[in-house]
């Protein structure tokens, strides 16, 4: 689930207390998550190198470490990376896959109960080509409103389908797709190439809003989301209808419906008042 607050969250606290740390060892227990390198590699690629830099790029995580590689993180539905000091319990560290332990004792851990996520070793070559293929940040002030009318517009797809490409526009899940086409007025369903400047408009302020303010809280916890501390974020509680499909709309009362029909996910909008 980590979508662009989340994964922003966890890079800006990597970045704060892991940056400059050397990596003195590697520890490999789950293979499956490995991406473009063995577990041999990845040891041997890591070991005596230190973090320059923890960043993100669409819903990736990416820890650049000196003098030549690049860890990207792809955490999909249940992923996570913590800092433990050497307090984890038992029960967390049955979920880890791989091991980063630093010069100062301290272990970067991705965790993730599901093994649907990714950790891949990457050249600066091979990252440049990778994130390459990703879309537009939809938070770049570059991205103003002709150029983001340009890039929604492309398509005869749902609106909704055409946020979520990653192709399109780097980042947005269902959860900041949801929440943007209700703050701008937008039916999920309607052809994207059917929208108006105004609504374009609309569509992109509305994104960067809420964007913005999940990061601000932290990101959404439902179930497995922890930012790197192994703390849960707080938006949800700010959340319009992502999770509350047959409640009131809070613009205009009317029931919100919850549908499959748009993108095959879960869809919650309001009919009323999303036109």
């Amino acid at each position: 689930m980590p979508e662009l607050p989340e994964t922003e969250t966890i890079a800006r606290d990597l970045n704060a207390d892991v940056r400059g740390a050397t990596i003195c060892a590697v520890h490999v227990r789950k293979a499956d998550v490995l991406r473009e390198a063995s577990a041999d590699e990845l040891a041997h690629a890591l070991i005596g190198g230190t973090i320059a830099r923890v960043w993100r790029r669409a819903k990736l995580v990416i820890l650049d470490v000196a003098p030549l590689w690049h860890v990207v993180v792809q955490p999909r539905f249940t992923g996570g990376l913590l800092i433990d000091h050497g307090t984890f319990a038992a029960t967390e560290l049955a979920y880890v896959a791989i091991s980063l332990k630093f010069d100062d004792g301290r272990l970067l851990h991705y965790r993730d109960v599901r093994r649907l996520g990714t950790v891949a070793l990457m050249s600066p070559a091979r990252l440049t080509e990778y994130t390459g293929a990703l879309g537009a940040e939809p938070l770049d002030s570059a991205l103003d409103d002709a150029a983001f009318s340009v890039l929604i517009r492309c398509s005869r797809r749902a609106v909704k389908i055409v946020l979520m490409d990653q192709r399109i526009l780097a980042g947005v899940g269902n959860i900041y797709a949801n929440e943007a086409l209700w703050r701008a007025g937008i039916d999920p369903s309607r052809e994207a190439r059917g929208l108006s400047d105004l609504e374009t408009s609309a569509l992109r302020i509305a994104l960067v809003e809420v964007l913005t303010a999940s990061i601000a809280a932290r990101g959404t916890s439902f179930r497995d989301y922890r930012d790197a501390r192994g703390e849960r974020g707080q938006f949800v509680a700010q959340l319009a209808v992502y999770g509350r499909a047959g409640e009131a709309c809070l613009r205009c009362g009317h029931r919100l419906v919850g549908t499959h029909a748009v993108d095959g996910r879960n869809t919650i909008f309001c009919a009323s008042c999303q036109r």
